[in-house]
């Protein structure tokens, strides 16, 4: 009997020694889908961890490359204002260059043209000098061979009829031709006086005289030839005034 008892004892015991495990693998089969759920709530709570984080980093990574790209671009627009300034800068001193080269020939032009100018009129001034000299020369040298003539006018004049027709007289007629014929060569020209109207310009009155044939302010007598040179009085014509 007693061993009996023991027997249902350890019976007993081995019984509860079961259930005890049954219970423990039912806990352990419970807790077992908690544990799971709760780790992968934790996985999925990393992986979204993760994937935030990774996404974050994309985004940095953007915003960095964007960043890079706007650095990258403000180096460009930089370095491209600088070449445009550079430019800018030669082209406005090349400009300058030509203004100032532009402005030194138009004032070596100006200078060139104003010493043409004054070349020029130096010229017609030496010219028309000459020409005032050569003229004064002329009509001195006129004025003196004047009397000349007027000797062979007179002394022509005094030769008697019989006499004119002999050599010596026809000799002194052609001398006083060929010297008139070469002061008309030179422009001098004897002045009109008689029968013309009394000019004081060309006409120098020493006398008055009436005359029935000649109205007043007639020249009645030529007392002294004149002559114009050119157009200019050498000598003026010594005449006398119908009143």
């Amino acid at each position: 009997m007693a061993e009996k008892k023991k027997q249902e004892e350890e019976l007993k015991e081995e019984d509860r020694e079961a259930l005890n495990e049954d219970a423990l693998s039912e806990e352990e089969q419970k807790e077992a889908p908690e544990t799971e759920a709760h780790a992968t709530a934790e996985e999925s709570a990393g992986a979204d961890e993760e994937s935030g984080s990774d996404e974050v980093s994309d985004d940095e990574a953007g915003k960095a490359e964007a960043s890079d790209e706007s650095e990258t671009e403000n180096e460009a627009g930089d370095g491209e204002e600088d070449i445009s300034k550079g430019l800018f800068k030669k082209k406005n001193k090349s400009d300058k260059k030509q203004d100032a080269m532009k402005e030194k020939v138009a004032e070596l032009e100006d200078k060139v043209k104003r010493q043409l100018a004054e070349f020029e009129n130096f010229r017609n001034r030496t010219e028309k000098e000459k020409t005032q000299m050569f003229e004064t020369g002329a009509k001195s040298v006129i004025e003196k061979i004047l009397p000349v003539v007027d000797n062979f006018e007179r002394g022509l004049a005094t030769v008697p009829e019989e006499e004119k027709g002999k050599p010596f007289a026809e000799g002194m007629e052609m001398i006083y031709k060929q010297l008139m014929t070469e002061l008309e060569k030179m422009e001098v020209i004897p002045i009109p006086a008689v029968g013309e109207e009394f000019d004081p310009n060309l006409h120098n009155a020493v006398m008055q005289v009436d005359s029935e044939e000649l109205e007043s302010g007639k020249i009645a007598e030529e007392l002294q030839k004149g002559y114009t040179y050119r157009g200019q009085v050498v000598r003026h014509s010594m005449v006398s005034v119908v009143n």
